[in-house]
């Protein structure tokens, strides 16, 4: 697994160079991943064109996690709600997680929680920035422990709603490899990945 890790970056850049209470089970695109990946949308889960729909539409395998309510996330029951689904499906989990779901984690991570894989972690937003959303509540202050399990940060350049300042400190403290992908915004559907190639590369490092 470290190993691979330490691939990521060159495995990245060429990629570019060339171009709860339960789970919901979502075809598929290529070999399935030798892991249970857990898909943890951010606050209004993610829509029908946002890359996690897109990745659990083409991989049955998939499993998005459950939550009482997307649009007011109380943090300490997201997190709880990743521990239902951690303890559940076992330690070889995958977490993808996305914006919000990222401070989940990371409240997660910090207590005692189920073993898990490894995660990917995307678009961390800064809970104390200016348009952190005001109906999220309890995701401030951060937690910055280093995590017991592997994992990777993404970053973009022209995020809104963090600065590649906060994914370095963010990726420093939790013991995460930054790969920062250029201006991508908050890198949801708005961003234009489609079914973000690069980004399930990443997410295959991290299952084998």
């Amino acid at each position: 697994m470290l190993a691979n890790l330490s691939a990521i970056g060159y495995i990245w850049t060429t990629l570019r160079l060339r171009f709860a209470p339960g789970v919901h089970r979502s075809h598929s695109l290529g070999a399935p991943m030798p892991a249970t990946v857990l898909v943890f949308p951010g606050i209004g889960n993610s829509g029908p064109l946002h890359w996690q729909s897109l990745w659990q539409r083409s991989n049955p395998e998939f499993v998005r996690i459950a939550q009482r309510d997307w649009d007011h996330p109380v943090c300490e029951e997201w997190a709880d709600a990743l521990e239902d689904a951690a303890r559940r499906l076992g330690p070889s989990t995958v977490v993808v997680a996305h914006s919000l779901a990222c401070l989940a984690v990371s409240r997660w991570a910090a207590k005692a929680h189920s073993p898990i894989k490894a995660a990917l972690l995307v678009a961390v937003p800064d809970p104390d920035g200016p348009g952190f959303p005001a109906e999220a509540v309890g995701f401030a202050p951060l937690p910055m422990q280093r995590f017991s399990f592997p994992s990777v940060v993404v970053a973009s350049s022209d995020d809104p709603y963090a600065s590649l300042a906060h994914a370095q400190a963010c990726a420093d403290a939790w013991g995460s490899h930054l790969v920062h992908i250029g201006a991508a915004g908050h890198i949801n559907a708005s961003s234009g990945l489609g079914e973000w190639p690069e980004g399930r590369a990443l997410l295959r490092q991290l299952c084998d």
